[in-house]
């Protein structure tokens, strides 16, 4: 069941649904929660300097030793983004949110700001129980307009939905996460076994991988 406004605004009071700071009359909708813009923006590298010299960055999800894939900037009080043609970047939200173990959420864009050119993309399953602000994918699809983004502006939402059960998921290592480095500040893990995914992964063997884990 998808949370109402009266329902989201129960779960704030009793406190199993945290936003910090907290949200304000503007933010509480019908049937979702407008998710403030924040101050951290991952603008992505294209090169870095090694050893050898200039390379290109290759991202590789997997690679153990990856480099820093993104330059952060952190905007002072009162300052705005200017986001270029076709340019690419990550931002966080404002708000922390703190989930409770029966409630999932989906991050969608808000329509006004997809109608200014930027897309603002529905990056899937906020997990119950989650802890942590969250880091949205921006990009500017005009042409030849620069945008202007503003810490503090209503730019994504959330709608939540009830499981019906709590879920205490110990596999999910991004239960809890920094928002700039993307490292994990408390992470249950699965006992080394995803580590053993990611080995089968990059060899090829995903019948291997899947006989030795099946459900």
């Amino acid at each position: 069941m998808i949370l109402t406004k009266t329902k989201i605004a129960e779960r704030i009071k009793t406190g199993s649904l945290r936003f910090s700071p907290e949200l304000d009359s503007f933010q509480l909708r019908p049937h979702a929660v407008d998710l403030r813009l924040g101050y951290t923006f991952l603008i992505p590298k294209s090169w870095h300097l090694t050893p050898r010299g200039r390379e290109a960055l290759s991202i590789d999800h997997f690679d153990k030793k990856r480099p820093e894939y993104f330059d952060v900037i952190e905007l002072e009080q009162g300052q705005y983004f200017e986001l270029l043609p076709g340019e690419y970047v990550i931002v966080s939200t404002l708000e922390k949110m703190t989930m409770p173990r029966d409630v999932m959420a989906v991050l969608y864009p808000r329509s006004s700001v997809n109608r200014r050119g930027l897309s603002v993309d529905l990056t899937g399953i906020v997990d119950c129980g989650y802890e942590g602000q969250l880091a949205v994918p921006v990009r500017n699809n005009t042409g030849h307009q620069i945008i202007k983004l503003y810490p503090g502006e209503r730019f994504c939402q959330v709608v939540f939905e009830e499981t019906g059960e709590e879920i205490i998921d110990t596999t999910n290592r991004y239960s809890k996460k920094d928002i700039v480095h993307g490292s994990i500040r408390s992470n249950p893990g699965l006992g080394g076994k995803d580590e053993e995914e990611i080995e089968l992964i990059q060899k090829g063997d995903i019948r291997g991988l899947k006989a030795k884990f099946k459900i």
